[in-house]
């Protein structure tokens, strides 16, 4: 079984629907876009599809070996693609909150989240980084149980897909039911927020109800503005700068700080410091929720 490269058909659609946004926010709300942003943005996703082409195989080589010791064999039945792309989409849950919560992982996540726009060029600002921090460990493990890793790949690759029509701001609902399942723009949109009472909130990929199981999900609010961003916002469009930024924060924190504290600047949560200068996400959204109380 060889894996289906369906991203690579899907950039064509990529392409049209930001052309076809960027018409309706001329239109619309010209600040959605900003052209230095833009750019930083495709510039970060052609890293992104280089530095995956050129670690792919390794990534591949290392689910054959976990499949060539697996415990089981699952057919190639319609069913088990169906089960594949579940039990992937609740692999990308765990990643994605991980990605948010464990510093090395967000060192990788990060860039992602830098624009202060939300908008379809958005989705393509992706890391350079992923295979170093080695975030491809919490995808690769299915082909242990007997999935083969073409189908691994191939059911990612949709994930992906899916994930990129919800960064938009121009979709503001789906119908209740939709959104009751499956991830959508309103969903996002939170989890680019900055406000507090988002942050660290809807890590789905595909399907909403990992973070309504989980107690992770924050529904937008209406009366609301989002600020979108990082926390601490990146001020410059500076590729590299863009994609390397966090990676040299920690490990300057990593280098300064006391020998019993070093290991927690690299697996505690962003923002988090020994001496407590800095406050991380749980606190930000704490303070919060106490003042303003939760919705």
């Amino acid at each position: 079984m060889k894996p289906i490269d369906v991203v690579t058909y899907a950039v064509p659609f990529f392409v049209v629907m930001v052309l076809a946004e960027m018409i309706w926010a001329a239109r619309s709300a010209p600040e959605k876009y900003e052209p230095r942003d833009t750019l930083t943005s495709l510039a970060l996703g052609l890293g992104s599809t280089v530095a995956g082409a050129l670690t792919a195989g390794v990534v591949f080589a290392g689910a054959m070996w976990l499949y060539d010791h697996r415990v089981a064999t699952v057919p190639s039945a319609w069913w088990a693609w169906i089960a594949c792309f579940v039990l992937d989409d609740f692999n990308y849950y765990w990643a994605h909150r991980t990605g948010h919560r464990v510093r090395w992982f967000w060192a990788s996540h990060v860039n992602h989240h830098s624009s202060q726009h939300y908008n379809l060029s958005t989705a393509l600002r992706q890391t350079w980084t992923g295979f170093f921090a080695l975030s491809f460990i919490f995808r690769i493990w299915p082909a242990f149980l007997g999935f083969h890793p073409a189908m691994i790949v191939t059911v990612g690759g949709a994930n992906l897909i899916y994930q990129f029509w919800i960064h938009t701001e121009a979709v503001l609902r789906m119908p209740r039911w939709f959104e009751a399942v499956f991830n959508t723009p309103s969903h996002h949109r939170v989890h680019h927020a900055t406000n507090p009472i988002y942050l660290d909130r809807n890590y789905a990929g595909a399907l909403i109800v990992w973070d309504r199981l989980f107690g992770t999900f924050q529904r937008e609010r209406d009366d609301l503005a989002i600020r979108y961003g990082i926390v601490k916002q990146l001020g410059s469009f500076h590729l590299l700068h863009a994609a390397f930024h966090e990676w040299r924060g920690m490990l300057a924190d990593f280098w300064h700080a006391p020998f019993r504290h070093k290991l927690s600047y690299l697996v505690r949560e962003p923002g988090w410091s020994h001496d407590g200068s800095r406050e991380g996400s749980d606190a930000i959204r704490a303070r919060w929720l106490e003042r303003n109380g939760a919705d």
